[in-house]
């Protein structure tokens, strides 16, 4: 596994805002439920006060996972030309069916909506390729390959 999150420069864009909020609005918010549920009395006995201390604690590590994949961002443009690479819209066949999915940094990935992280396998199957090219991919079932029926760039 790479050690480094590719993603573009308007998504790691977004995720430096969703940071800088989460660290500022976010903290204060946290920080003002703590004070109240604190004001509520006694602290072993209040629910109010474990929640917003455990509302807190999510919120840190949350901060925490953002800053990381800032921190191992590897800026990658869209691609260009007749190959699959990052934005590319990338039909194949797969077992008689024809699927089409978007290639996008891990962070927007949302298969249901038709946007495939570029880092999933079959995101690592498809990158490179070109209309017409055959792809295998391991699977815990054996290898499948897929046909590349097109690429819109």
């Amino acid at each position: 596994m790479s050690d480094t999150v590719k993603m573009t420069q308007a998504a790691r864009d977004r995720l430096e805002a969703e940071a800088k909020r989460l660290e500022s609005e976010a903290r204060r918010e946290a920080a003002e439920k703590i004070g109240t549920a604190r004001a509520e009395g006694d602290l072993s006995e209040n629910a109010e006060y474990h929640a917003a201390k455990n509302d807190a604690a999510m919120l840190e590590a949350k901060i925490a996972r953002i800053r990381g994949q800032l921190r191992a961002a590897e800026i990658v443009e869209a691609a260009e030309g007749d190959a699959a690479g990052m934005g590319s819209t990338v039909t194949y066949e797969d077992g008689g069916e024809e699927r089409k999915f978007t290639l996008v940094p891990a962070s927007e990935a949302d298969p249901g909506k038709g946007r495939l992280s570029i880092d999933s396998p079959m995101g690592v199957a498809l990158t490179g390729a070109k209309a017409g090219d055959t792809r295998s991919l391991e699977t815990p079932k054996g290898v499948r390959d897929v046909r590349i029926v097109s690429i819109k760039n």
